[in-house]
């Protein structure tokens, strides 16, 4: 193909693909200098002007020549806002690749650019599939093709070596046939305020106070599945984990965060949400900061949380039919708040519950129904 002439533009009235232009180099260069851009893609660094001026004149024109790779600039609001890719092409199917500037993030041109491109792939190229992989962690970008129907979502622990580090990889597809709209939920982690305190998604500057938490003797007693000594890299791979289960549908966690100074109070989620025999099912559990005891912050949460799963789908909550709750049976702090909560005592499922000394404690199971709850 010719450069730029056969390239073709694809738009869907707000997002345009059209070929690169010299006056691309400068947007590119800058949106290159960003500390996300640099930190999620493969991109020299530190990443100079020569960098950007090679991009746009001879690599993205070599591959619409060689037909290695397609790469379109993305204009969105009357500007240049990034680039997306298609690569490899061999047995009828290839990858997707992309970057987007800072300015253009939030507003869904890479969901519009991605869906215009996998039109173009299976349309034009005639692929079968169309592949994505990024670097573990890069939640933007996977919530971007995960709303374009990504699915088959796995991870290859260390199956990427980038500037000497050794890093985890995600991979997805989508094939011609299959739907191009998110599969399950991914649910939004909404800031519901209490009293003296809010619920927030937990975020990096938790790992401290977690740490401090999960490693405090009480906790570690009661929930002894918990690793010990529990350590930062711990509570690093908590919080990760927390936003994992968002993703997949599984579950949703909050940071109980105080309303003056925003740190951890504790901790207290939704989960088995996609049980395999009632997806209308959730179970709470929580833990607590040593500080934040005694206070009535952890029952007043449970309190917020349980109208947040009780409150349909559509009007932004869980769409929960029925909460579990579970405690060992001397664990009388836990219970209360369970108690506090209207909640049921159902049974007690004997010697279940293994303690770090090898013995066990009864646990007491109790439950919630939607339709015992005011909303």
């Amino acid at each position: 193909m010719r450069f730029p002439e056969d390239v073709p533009v694809l738009t869907d009235g707000v997002v345009t693909l059209r070929a690169h232009t010299p006056a691309d180099v400068e947007p590119a260069y800058e949106m290159c200098q960003d500390a996300d851009m640099q930190h999620w893609t493969t991109i020299p660094v530190p990443y100079e002007r020569e960098h950007a001026v090679a991009f746009v004149t001879e690599f993205v024109a070599a591959g619409w020549r060689d037909g290695g790779s397609w790469t379109w600039a993305i204009d969105y609001d009357g500007r240049f806002a990034g680039s997306i890719d298609l690569r490899g092409g061999d047995g009828n199917g290839g990858e997707i690749g992309f970057g987007l500037a800072p300015w253009a993030r939030g507003n869904r041109v890479m969901t519009r650019a991605i869906q215009l491109t996998l039109t173009y792939a299976f349309n034009t190229l005639g692929w079968d599939r169309v592949g994505w992989r990024a670097f573990g962690g890069n939640w933007a970008s996977r919530k971007a093709v995960w709303n374009c129907g990504f699915r088959r979502f796995q991870i290859v622990t260390g199956g990427v070596v980038v500037r000497g580090v050794r890093r985890d990889e995600w991979l997805a597809s989508i094939t011609r046939d299959e739907d191009r709209e998110p599969q399950g939920n991914w649910w939004t982690i909404p800031v519901i305020e209490g009293d003296g305190f809010r619920l927030r998604p937990l975020e990096d500057r938790d790992i401290e106070r977690t740490t401090e938490a999960c490693a405090d003797e009480r906790t570690q007693h009661w929930l002894s599945a918990m690793p010990s000594p529990y350590t930062a890299e711990h509570a690093k791979g908590f919080i990760e984990t927390r936003r994992e289960f968002a993703a997949t549908g599984s579950g949703v966690s909050w940071a109980i965060a105080d309303a003056g100074d925003d740190r951890l109070l504790g901790n207290v989620s939704v989960f088995d949400m996609t049980h395999r025999v009632d997806h209308t099912l959730g179970e709470i559990g929580y833990w607590a900061h040593p500080d934040a005891r005694g206070r009535g912050v952890m029952t007043a949460a449970v309190a917020l949380v349980i109208r947040q799963a009780f409150t349909p789908i559509d009007k932004g909550g869980l769409g929960r039919r029925r909460l579990v709750l579970l405690a060992n049976e001397p664990n009388s702090a836990s219970r209360h708040i369970a108690e506090a909560n209207g909640f049921t005592q159902v049974g007690v499922q004997r010697a279940t519950a293994p303690l770090r000394d090898g013995s066990y404690d009864n646990l007491v199971m109790y439950d919630l129904l939607a339709t015992e709850v005011a909303l």
